[in-house]
Formats: C-alpha cells, sequence, structure tokens
C-alpha cells in the first residue's frame, strides 16, 4: 500500500510496497510520485486527478515499463484507488493498493508457450493424445489423433469406430487388453491399423495411463499414439537381414538418415565429381530407376542433352565448396519421357548431399498459362486488325461504288463508240474482284452480312467431297473422317464451304509433291470457358495435310490479312483471314498448328446447331413497272459515290434529292418535299443511322418503300424487312429494287383503294 500525500504527492507505504519498488527504495520514501517514477508520470498524473476528484478507480492486469531495479523490466500489476480526505473533509491523498501480478502473468504466458510448443510438436512429430471413457465408451481426442485413423477431426467418438479400423489379429493388443478384469491393462502396444481414408494398413505405438476412481476401479484410460509405420517396416526388413549384414545396414542407415527423413523429394549423397553413392526411394518413383541402375554412376546418361553443359558447370561450383540452391535440370525416366527437377545442394565433409524436387507440373503451368496469355495477346491483335481492315474495306466499298457507277454511265452514254467495250469489261472485271477481295476482308474483319442457319454437317462434307477432288490435283488423296452422331452446325453455309475450300486451296499449295488432305469432324464440349471465350458444345472441323508446314514465327501470322507465304502474283493473303473472321463471327474460333516437314492442321469450332435444319426458301422477285419520273430521296455521306448515283438514277428517268445526313433527309420530309421511295446508306455520321431514318421516315409517310444500302455490314439490328444492297452494286441491280419496292407500295395502295 501506497499514500500519495499531498499538492507534491509526497509517497509513504509499508513494506509490501518497499519490494514493489526495488532499488527505489528507500529513497521513494517520503519522495514525490513524478521525481521517483518519473517514466510513468504521465499515467500516474492522469489517475491522480481522478483521485483527488474522489473518484474510486480499479485497473487490473496492467502492465508497466519500470525502471526499479537500474534498466527498464515489464511489470503488471492489479492496483486499486481511492481517495482520503483530511481532517477537514477536503481530499488530500490517494491511497494505492498493489499487487504485482508479475510471477503468475509470466508464468500463464510460459505455460501457453509450452502448450503451443506441444502443439507443434504433436504435428511435426505425427503424434495425437486422447482420452477413453471407460464408462461411456467413448473417446476423445486430438486432430492429429484422428487424422492418424484417416478421420475427419471431432470432438468424440464411440470406441466401436475405432476397434472396426484395428487389424483383427491385434484387436487383442489394442482394444481388449484394456477391458480385462482378471489381469492389468496392456498399456504399451503396437499394432496395426487399416486407415479409414484409404484403407492403408499403417503400424501404430500407444502410450496411455490409467485413471481409477475413489473405489480404484478404472474409469478413464489416457494416452497418445504415434505412427511409427516407417520404424516398423525397417524392422521387419533388418529381421531378414542375417546376423553377417547387421553392421553394414546399420553403417549404410547411419549415412542415409542426415536427409531420408527429410521428405519425399529425391534425396542422394554423391561425391564431389558427381558419382552417385546412394539415393532414396523417391528416385524410383518418380524416374522409374532402379536403385541398383543409379548408384555408382554419374547422372550425365540421365541428363536432357541441353543440360549437361549447365549442369556440369553447377558441380563444379559444388566442388569448390559453394552451395545450390535453386538449380534446374531435366532428367530422363526409364520409359523415356523427361521431368524437370529443381536441386538444392550443400557440399559437406567430401559429400554432396542433395535434395530434389519435381517441379515438371509447374512447368506445365507456366507454360500453359503463357500460351493462354499468347492465345489473348494474338486474339486482341487479330480484332485490332479486324477494326482497321473492317474500316478500311468500307471506305474501299465506295470507292469502288463510285467507279462502278462511272463505268455504267460511261457504257450508257458511249458504250457504242469502237474500243469502248473491251475497256469497259476490263473495268468491271477490275470492281469484281475488288469487291471479291473486300468480301474476304469483310470476312475476317467479321463484318460480312451473315445467314446463319443450322444445317447438317455430315451432309455438307459429304457433297462437297466431289468439289475438293476438282479443286485439288490428282496426286493429293481427299479422305473423310467424320465421327459417328456428328451434331449439326449452325453458321452460314455457303461462308463455311468457301472458309473450308480456302483451307483445301492452301492445303494443296503446301503440298507440291503431292499428299493426303484429311477433313475430319467431331463434337466437342467446352465445361469451362476457354481462352478464346468459348463454352458449351461445338462442333470440330480439321484439315490436316501433309505438306511442307511452317514454322511457329509464320503460324502465329497466317489469319493476318494480306500476310502470304507464296510467291508475288500467287496469292491474296486473305484466304486464311476469310476462315478466321468466318468463325469468330458465326460464334466460334479458328487455330493452327504446324511444324516444318510435318504438315499443318486448321481446327475451326462452330456452334451446334440447337434446330433442325431446314431448306432454304427460294425467293422469286416480280418485275416491277416503269418507274420513270419517281421521286428518290437518296441519302449518302460519300461525296465521290453520291454524284455519280445521282446521275446515273437521273439518266434513268428518276427524280433524284440528295441528303448528306439522316437529320438533314428528316427535315426534308418534314418540311413537305414530296418523295415516292427513300434509298439510304445505312452506316452515317450523325446520331441517326439508315435504319433509324427508314423507321421514322415510315412514320411520317406510312407505307414510304426503303432500299438500304451498305458497304460496312456492321451488326445493326433492325434490318429485317427491309431491301438490302450491299456495296459495290451495279446502278441496274440498285434500280432494280427500287422499281420492286416501288412495286409492291403500288400493289398496297390498290388492295387498300378496293378495300
Amino acid at each position: 500500500m501506497v499514500l500519495m500525500w499531498g499538492p507534491e504527492h509526497r509517497m509513504i507505504y509499508n513494506d509490501g510496497y518497499a519490494l514493489i519498488a526495488g532499488g527505489k527504495h528507500p529513497q521513494a520514501l517520503g519522495g514525490t510520485v513524478p521525481g521517483i517514477w518519473p517514466e510513468i508520470w504521465e499515467w500516474n498524473r492522469r489517475i491522480l486527478e481522478k483521485g483527488f476528484r474522489g473518484e474510486v478507480q480499479t485497473h487490473t492486469g496492467h502492465l508497466f515499463m519500470l525502471e526499479r531495479n537500474g534498466p527498464p523490466e515489464e511489470v503488471w500489476c492489479d492496483l486499486f484507488y481511492s481517495p482520503v480526505p483530511d481532517e477537514t473533509g477536503r481530499v488530500a491523498g490517494v491511497l494505492c493498493t498493489v499487487i504485482e501480478t508479475t510471477d503468475r502473468v509470466k508464468a500463464v504466458r510460459a505455460t501457453e508457450r509450452s502448450e503451443a510448443r506441444l502443439r507443434r510438436a504433436q504435428e511435426a512429430g505425427q503424434v495425437g493424445d486422447f482420452e477413453l471413457d471407460l464408462a461411456a465408451d467413448r473417446v476423445e481426442g486430438s486432430d492429429m489423433f484422428f487424422r492418424l485413423w484417416g478421420l475427419p477431426p471431432t470432438d468424440q467418438a464411440p470406441s466401436s469406430r475405432f476397434r472396426s479400423l484395428i487389424h483383427p489379429e491385434d484387436l487383442w493388443l489394442a482394444a481388449d487388453a484394456l477391458r480385462r478384469a482378471n489381469e492389468p491393462p496392456q498399456l504399451a502396444a503396437e499394432y496395426r491399423i487399416r486407415r479409414a481414408d484409404t484403407g492403408e494398413e499403417r503400424w501404430i505405438a500407444r502410450r496411455a495411463g490409467i485413471e481409477r476412481d475413489a473405489d480404484g476401479r478404472p474409469v478413464r484410460v489416457i494416452g497418445t499414439l504415434h505412427d511409427v509405420t516407417d520404424l516398423k517396416r525397417a524392422e521387419i526388413a533388418l529381421r531378414r537381414v542375417n546376423g553377417d549384414l547387421e553392421e553394414r545396414v546399420f553403417q549404410r542407415t547411419r549415412e542415409r538418415d542426415r536427409i531420408w527423413t527429410v521428405s519425399q523429394d529425391l534425396l542422394c549423397v554423391a561425391a564431389r565429381s558427381g558419382e552417385i553413392l546412394s539415393v532414396n526411394p523417391a528416385w524410383t518413383r518418380t524416374l522409374g530407376w532402379a536403385e541398383e541402375e543409379i548408384v555408382g554412376r554419374r547422372t550425365r546418361w540421365m541428363e536432357h542433352p541441353t543440360d549437361q553443359d549447365r549442369t556440369v558447370a553447377e558441380l563444379e561450383r559444388l566442388a569448390v565448396g559453394e552451395t545450390t540452391l535453386r538449380f534446374e535440370n531435366r532428367f530422363r525416366c526409364k520409359d523415356g519421357s523427361y521431368r524437370w527437377l529443381s536441386w538444392t545442394a550443400v557440399p559437406a565433409e567430401g559429400y554432396l548431399y542433395c535434395v530434389a524436387r519435381d517441379v515438371t507440373a509447374e512447368r506445365e503451368r507456366e507454360a500453359e498459362l503463357e500460351h493462354a496469355r499468347e492465345l489473348l495477346r494474338q486474339s486482341q491483335k487479330m480484332e485490332a486488325i479486324g477494326q482497321l481492315t473492317g474500316g478500311i474495306a468500307h471506305d474501299f466499298n465506295n470507292l469502288l461504288q463510285a467507279v462502278s457507277g462511272c463505268l455504267q454511265m460511261i457504257g450508257r452514254r458511249a458504250g457504242g463508240r469502237p474500243g469502248i467495250p473491251p475497256l469497259l469489261d476490263a473495268g468491271r472485271q477490275a470492281v469484281d474482284r475488288g469487291a471479291r477481295l473486300v468480301q474476304q476482308l469483310m470476312a475476317f474483319a467479321r463484318k460480312q452480312s451473315l445467314r446463319p442457319e443450322p444445317f447438317d454437317l455430315r451432309d455438307r462434307l459429304l457433297g462437297m467431297n466431289g468439289l475438293l477432288e476438282r479443286a485439288l490435283r490428282a496426286d493429293i488423296h481427299v479422305s473423310m473422317e467424320l465421327a459417328p452422331g456428328l451434331w449439326g452446325a449452325e453458321a452460314d453455309p455457303v461462308q463455311f464451304e468457301l472458309a473450308l475450300l480456302n483451307l483445301a486451296v492452301n492445303a494443296r499449295d503446301a503440298m507440291p509433291g503431292g499428299g493426303r488432305l484429311i477433313v475430319a469432324a467431331a463434337n466437342v464440349t467446352f465445361e469451362e470457358r476457354t481462352p478464346d471465350g468459348l463454352v458449351g458444345d461445338f462442333v470440330r472441323i480439321r484439315v490436316s495435310d501433309t505438306g511442307t508446314g511452317m514454322t511457329p514465327d509464320i503460324a502465329a501470322r497466317v489469319f493476318e490479312p494480306f500476310f502470304t507465304t507464296k510467291e508475288i502474283g500467287k496469292g491474296t493473303g486473305l484466304g486464311l483471314s476469310q476462315v478466321y473472321g468466318f468463325a469468330r463471327q458465326s460464334g466460334g474460333t479458328a487455330s493452327v498448328e504446324s511444324r516444318p516437314r510435318e504438315g499443318t492442321v486448321v481446327t475451326m469450332l462452330l456452334p451446334r446447331a440447337r434446330r433442325e435444319a431446314v431448306q432454304a426458301d427460294i425467293l422469286v422477285e416480280q418485275t416491277a413497272s416503269s418507274g420513270s419520273n419517281a421521286r428518290i430521296l437518296l441519302v449518302e455521306d460519300d461525296l465521290v459515290v453520291a454524284p455519280v448515283v445521282t446521275a446515273a438514277l437521273t439518266d434513268m428517268g428518276y427524280s433524284v434529292i440528295h441528303a448528306t445526313t439522316g437529320r438533314e433527309a428528316l427535315e426534308r420530309l418534314c418540311g413537305g418535299v414530296p418523295v415516292d421511295l427513300l434509298c439510304t446508306d445505312v452506316m452515317m455520321p450523325g446520331h441517326i443511322n439508315g435504319v433509324e431514318l427508314a423507321r421514322e421516315a415510315q412514320a411520317l409517310l406510312s407505307g414510304l418503300p426503303v432500299v438500304l444500302t451498305t458497304g460496312y455490314t456492321e451488326d445493326i439490328g433492325g434490318m429485317e424487312g427491309f431491301r438490302v444492297l450491299a456495296k459495290p452494286y451495279r446502278i441496274e441491280d440498285l434500280a432494280a429494287a427500287i422499281e420492286a419496292e416501288l412495286a409492291v407500295s403500288e400493289r398496297s395502295a390498290l388492295r387498300k383503294a378496293q378495300a
């Protein structure tokens, strides 16, 4: 007890406090609190202020850093503060009762550390503790105890559960011996069990004690279990060895015990020269080689040829005393395959003590991850190229449209002059060829108009067999390998045939000396999303050839537009681009596998058809009546195409009103400009595209005929129900579409009038 009196907090205390003050006694007697305990004055000041205000305070388990014997030390205390009044009743001091609990706290902490060390020791040593209640016939145990039996950890379990796992021949040692009333129980025993999870036979060592009641009757068995399987197996093996070999086994065991108990990795002792002196069984389990095939030799015969020089250099470092922490090389297995090993090696006492971990699976995962990243990078690159290609194709289509219109107008105005028709034919052929190139570019960019429908893949492939044979040379054999139960595909059948024909032509050019072309088809299902983003059911079409093949750097670029390995003039480089674009736009993908002199395999994945295949209907157009003097609202933003089309339609007798944007066209319609038909491009600058313009125009003028034209067939919703012309189109085709729409409008108006 210590009384802190007056404004200076003078200290008066008993002998018990003198022990707590330690080296500060007796100077502390009569001294002030801030003068004696400066290291804790801030804390004491707040406490004393409350005490002088008349507050009673309690602080238990408080930690101080006191300098009572010189250097700071941890001191735990329980403190109880009471205000003390003087003769006038005013608080003049504070009485503190101090109970030092340092030894108790340290004892508790030591106990906790001891228990933690015990738990870690049990985990490391595979030791489990248990208690068997003989009356209730139930067992409580630690987590490790249950794991030794192959059971999930739980609070308790009936002892019958454990008896059922004991080897029948050892039951008398394990369970029955504890319950015999006429003889002492067998408290120390070793017996066999079969693990509940794997069925593996293991040896268990039990050490136990009996707890008795007041009458001396056994009520509880308390003990530990320890897995001694390895020791028992070693003991059994040693018994089979005759006396002449005992000393040799002992010496060899001493040598191996340094590293054999570390782990199940590949362990060995080697001479400084690299000669293997001893190995553990993991070598045989991992590589397949027996111990006698390895010991006494250097490992060069197992090393991968490209790793041998690096391995020699690492051995030289070990020979001069350096340590290997992580060195990786490949060792050949007995079946001819190779495994990646990560080595740690330490030179000591003239030997090399080595540990090798099999990291083949890690290497394969890293390779798969890198492959997935490369696929993603390639997909992103192809997507970017596709966007660029689509934009170029759009502009090129408009240029072709302008050239085509000019050629047709020249033909109409001067086609009869000598020498003009051959030039016009040559120009038209060039335009047609350019249009086909643009179509292939659109296929790569996934911007072409596809008409996906379910079709029977087997029938389609078998029907193309003759076409493929005619497209190839006589020295190339074509065969089909179609899996039974082949699903139908959901895609544009015309584009599919074009893609297959492109692959066949490429394969033909890769087999100048003849060979074999195999078209195989099968069903595949992806349970998890692939790097290409595919999941679900697909049909896989593989086109394989036995040609010259490609190097990896060339194979990585084959789907790029205009990339070709053919001579100048013998290929545009757009065939495989069309295949890739068609597959991606159809909801699948395309990939290529090839090696020099081993041929090439191109794989297409197309979505499985969810509907029955149907025969395409044949649409028959009726010839419309003359549309002379019809008023056409032409909406075209391209300043090269618009004048040509306007002039051509004017020559044909139409009255043309031109607008460059959808907004301008709507303003003219709202202003009352008379219009018989709207002809508009789909993709235009501004906020209104051609489809939206057509809808709003028909809302203003009910039944207004509409013809849509496009050179960039982006997937614009709502084009269904409209007549669509793809650029470049012939003026005659545009006129025929206009006349057909006008005729439909006239028939509709006539039916309304008759009604």
